[in-house]
């Protein structure tokens, strides 16, 4: 799974594919560079984020989706957000899968959304709101707390028709985590394959690999590398990356 953000603010390429020909030029090199899914977000969720309005999200993603659909209607593009009206509408651009890192709760509608649309939905693990989340992040027991929460999404999704075969589980690592939970996560993935379902980890250039090497986001390749790698060997089958061609072999070999 490709990166594209669509932000002036992400912690790793903020900026950088604001415009709408700057990310349509990036999204069409990750497509070559070998990304199975693309994954369009207009809302940075790094720690201290602040929330946009729908109609500036949809502003950034919505135009982005079409002309990737229109141009490459094979790609599978998912849409990053919290928000059920953005999601809709992008689903109706071209959009394949919902990814919310909310897991379903910022929105009481995004539910909806997941079941009439029955596409495939990104349940991630947060604790907190991106804007708090790196305060001070505490669990009584980190797996089983996240493994509690899985749950609890499933049975709420299950309510309203959306079945297993829609869901796919993200412990979301970097989202309320410290920097040993971060490796604990990776390390102990295997412990989520009770629910069957794909486990999705997106631990690319984020600040856990920053403070282990000392390095900034740019030099983070060869330790994302070593987290995909590592992820994959504990029951990771979808990696969100910034580096597909690289990664593309990381996973490859792994």
């Amino acid at each position: 799974m490709g990166i594209v953000n669509v932000t002036p603010d992400s912690f790793s390429d903020g900026g950088k594919f604001f415009s709408l020909e700057a990310s349509y030029k990036h999204s069409v090199k990750l497509i070559k560079d070998g990304a199975d899914i693309l994954d369009i977000g207009g809302e940075s969720s790094r720690p201290g984020a602040k929330p946009i309005s729908v109609e500036q999200e949809m502003d950034r993603v919505l135009p982005l989706i079409s002309k990737i659909h229109s141009n490459f209607p094979q790609a599978i593009i998912s849409i990053d957000t919290t928000k059920a009206q953005v999601a809709e509408e992008a689903i109706n651009a071209g959009a394949k899968i919902i990814n919310d890192i909310s897991g379903l709760s910022n929105d009481k509608n995004m539910v909806n959304i997941v079941s009439n649309y029955e596409v495939p939905v990104v349940i991630m693990h947060m604790q907190g709101k991106p804007e708090t989340m790196q305060n001070k992040p505490f669990y009584n027991d980190l797996i089983n707390d996240i493994k509690s929460f899985f749950k609890e999404r499933i049975q709420f999704a299950s309510e309203f028709g959306i079945v297993k075969e829609q869901i796919i589980l993200d412990p979301g690592i970097g989202f309320g985590k410290t920097f040993l939970d971060n490796f604990k996560l990776i390390n102990q993935l295997e412990k989520f394959s009770e629910f069957e379902l794909p486990i999705l980890i997106g631990p690319s250039r984020k600040s856990f690999i920053g403070t282990a090497l000392n390095e900034e986001p740019e030099f983070r390749l060869e330790g994302t590398s070593a987290a995909v790698a590592a992820g994959i060997l504990r029951g990771a089958r979808i990696v969100r990356v910034h580096d597909v061609y690289q990664m593309k072999k990381v996973v490859k070999i792994a």
